[in-house]
């Protein structure tokens, strides 16, 4: 999964020969999961069509503050506009459009977008060798950086006019490429290795019984996708789940037994730098597993169930420079519990929750928690959806990691 996947991107469209590009480049951003808007200069209309850039974004394509062929539309709010998006890229940028964007020079939808933009600025020059190269053209590259707005370099090749030099905008996937390692530099879990469990385990009973449990998977794998969000680098240990995260996002173990899974997460824990362990595992499997399947009886069936393996136990005692995180579901002594699983398994936090509280359960996509770390500092939190509830729990080990 792209660092690109989800993010609401603003693309501006400016007049010069490279506009043709920005249809490749829309349809890269889109692939990569970003959801699209173009915003165009009414010069750069006679370059590309909105039309192919409102066919491949799937949104319509602005140019002029108002519909002027229509006396009852509606204006086009470059303020929302601006609000709306996670990054503003404009590609290409002529020089025209960038000595405005530096002097604030409002006098069409994308610079008065651009004026009123709070998320991070991208702008990748196209112009020819004498205007790259002129003083007035430097000078505004230093004023737009002085604004924290980044620069894509132009690339060195042949120019419109016949010229050969800097000044070619780049290409659309050195672009993209551009805006992925800059997010990821900037991402707070770069070079951080998570290890997350998730789900139920399986214990079986004969080849087609087992005892297991009502778990989703849905919290575990919302934390992956979190944690992954945010640069680090993720491998998810999942027991049987129907929960799907986007391809190649992570690395994704599939297991089923408690004993399947203590196998695939203790090697691992060795080398990472934060372990959650959100699995439900199962706390007894049966002592003998039948070859065959068990055929039912007129009498009842006793099975003999012996204990699994402690995962959070074992891998507390071997815990080194790892933050471990661990779950704690309880119905009754919630707090007191909680805090007794945090200290007898060496845990740095606990994740509480509880069956009492409305909006928690096994499936369901809310979630209400109580965090607790090794100081017994308290957080708690309300009823939120699972992904929110993540994002709680993976800004929480952020911070504790940094103190």
């Amino acid at each position: 999964m792209s660092v690109l996947s989800g993010k609401k991107i603003l693309l501006g469209v400016t007049a010069g020969i490279a506009a043709y590009k920005s249809a490749f480049l829309v349809r890269l951003l889109v692939k990569k999961g970003a959801e699209v808007r173009v915003v165009m200069t009414p010069a750069a209309k006679e370059f590309v069509t909105p039309l192919t850039l409102s066919t491949l974004s799937k949104n319509e394509v602005l140019s002029t503050f108002t519909d002027e062929d229509n006396e009852n539309a509606q204006w086009n709010n470059h303020v929302a506009l601006g609000l709306w998006a996670d990054l503003f890229l404009i590609a290409p940028a002529t020089a025209n459009t960038l000595s405005k964007m530096a002097h604030g020079n409002s006098d069409n939808l994308l610079v008065a977008t651009y004026l009123s933009a709070k998320c991070p600025v991208y702008f990748a020059p196209a112009m020819d060798l004498d205007m790259y190269q002129h003083p007035s053209t430097k000078e505004t590259f230093e004023t737009l950086a002085s604004f924290g707005n980044t620069i894509i370099p132009a690339a060195h090749g042949e120019l419109a006019s016949g010229l050969v030099g800097q000044g070619r905008m780049a290409e659309p996937e050195e672009i993209v490429s551009f805006l992925e390692q800059d997010i990821l530099n900037s991402l707070p879990l770069k070079n951080k290795k998570f290890l997350i469990t998730a789900g139920p385990t399986y214990e079986a009973i004969d080849p087609v019984r087992f005892i297991g449990n009502h778990s989703s998977g849905k919290m575990g794998y919302a934390l992956a996708s979190e944690a992954a969000r945010l640069g680090a680098e993720v491998t998810l240990i999942s027991g049987p789940s129907s929960e799907k995260i986007p391809e190649g996002s992570l690395q994704v173990i599939k297991v089923t037994s408690a004993q399947e899974m203590y196998e695939a997460v203790e090697p691992l824990f060795r080398n990472c730098d934060v372990a959650i362990l959100s699995a439900a595992v199962a706390d007894y499997r049966p002592k003998n597993v039948a070859s065959q399947k068990i055929k039912k009886k007129e009498q009842g069936l006793v099975l003999e169930l012996e204990k699994t393996r402690d995962i959070l136990a074992s891998l507390g005692n071997e815990k080194k420079n790892q933050f471990l995180v661990g779950f704690a579901l309880e119905t009754e002594n919630e707090l007191e519990n909680a805090k007794t699983k945090l200290k007898k398994k060496n845990l740095d936090l606990i994740v509480l929750n509880s069956l009492n509280d409305e909006g928690v359960a096994f499936g369901a996509n809310t979630n209400k928690v109580t965090l607790i770390d090794a100081n017994n500092k308290i957080d708690s939190f309300g009823v939120k959806e699972k992904k929110d509830v993540a994002r709680d729990i993976i800004e929480t080990i952020i911070e504790k990691l940094n103190a």
